[in-house]
């Protein structure tokens, strides 16, 4: 799809509905989209229809139009109750915006690396409260692909009923307008430039955050390891005291129809593609205020303001890390025999292993 002309831009995104045709992560990101209109390239990729309203898919992109430059994607509220990974994007967003006013490095920065933003992917679970899409599916489980090995019962997905919850979709069926505008966004943005990175944000799983990578759908090591690797020992380097558990997902479960295991699969041969999934760890969350629990969204994400703003600033130097890791990449991805190095060691750190734990991702 072409670039949305400012006129057009303007206008529907200047359209206002009532409360109840809406909810506070979509205006913000509206918002932010007019507030940014002189730097933002915005893409309309899909229209999501709920019972009440209907919902376009938007992404907000910045940086070098160059096809051959890195690029970072970051993805979010794929699950409609996991809005803390939403908000930590347009937190990013809102910064990134704020100093392009005056910092000439990160203008320089963005001459050579391009950034695409995608926080709220599944508009009509979020404003119905919601985890799955509209129609009952769980997107992070809709891609065509099985699991290899048994999965959790239920949570690693099925395809009894949309009225269970990790519903995978009919089988056989096509994905959903979702799961489809995602993968394209992926496919076109992404994934065509010779090196990308992605990282999706989660909340829900465990007293820890986590930083997981393909597979989902077998306890395989993926091909691009020593790569990912290479990330991994550079964000000890530049962040050594940070709590995150950085792993592939298939050490903490398995699962169906996972769509990062898609994306990367598809990826183009000879370009490396890097997708990460952060898991925000909502158990400290309920831990230290216990009546969360008996909200749907307290489960899922810190309910009193101080913890907002906590994990808003704490996660907010990776972001910047792995945008900083893209348009550095061409200076670290290892070759040759630092590769193969890199890839004897990946495999002993990451070697797999049975998973013992289920998610709520």
């Amino acid at each position: 799809m072409d670039f949305l002309h400012p006129p057009l831009d303007a206008y529907r995104l200047a359209r206002t509905p009532d409360a109840a045709a809406t909810f506070a992560e979509h205006e913000d990101f509206k918002s932010l989209l007019r507030a940014g209109s002189a730097h933002l390239e915005v893409q309309s990729v899909a229209e999501v229809h709920t019972a009440g309203p209907s919902f376009e898919l938007f992404t907000a992109a910045i940086g070098s139009r160059d096809r051959q430059v890195p690029a970072i994607g970051f993805f979010g509220g794929i699950h409609g109750l996991e809005r803390i990974g939403t908000q930590l994007i347009l937190n990013y967003m809102r910064a990134l915006l704020s100093r392009l006013e005056w910092d000439t490095l990160l203008q320089q920065q963005l001459q050579k690396v391009r950034l695409v933003f995608m926080p709220i992917v599944n508009p009509g679970g979020m404003w119905a409260h919601k985890r799955a899409n509209p129609r009952g599916v769980d997107l992070m489980r809709n891609a065509a692909q099985r699991a290899e090995s048994r999965v959790p019962f239920l949570a690693g997905g099925q395809t009894m009923s949309p009225l269970l919850p990790w519903y995978c979709g009919r089988p056989g069926a096509p994905m959903e307008t979702e799961s489809t505008a995602l993968l394209q966004v992926v496919r076109e943005q992404l994934a065509s430039r010779p090196f990308s990175l992605a990282l999706d944000c989660h909340s829900g799983y465990g007293f820890d955050d986590s930083i997981w990578f393909p597979y989902a759908k077998t306890r395989r090591l993926m091909a691009h390891l020593p790569e990912m690797f290479a990330l991994k020992t550079m964000l000890e380097q530049a962040m050594p005291h940070h709590d995150y558990s950085f792993e592939p997902q298939s050490n903490q479960y398995l699962l169906h129809g996972d769509l990062w295991d898609h994306a990367y699969e598809h990826t183009p041969a000879g370009h490396v593609f890097l997708p990460m999934t952060l898991e925000l760890g909502s158990w400290l969350w309920i831990r230290k205020n216990p009546r969360q629990l008996f909200s749907r969204h307290g489960i899922f994400n810190p309910i009193k303001a101080h913890r907002i703003k906590r994990v808003l600033r704490r996660h907010v130097d990776l972001l910047d890390f792995l945008t900083r890791a893209a348009y550095a990449a061409p200076g670290w991805l290892p070759l040759a025999e630092r590769r193969a190095e890199l890839q004897q060691q990946a495999s002993a750190h990451w070697r797999p292993r049975r998973a013992s734990v289920l998610s709520r991702k």
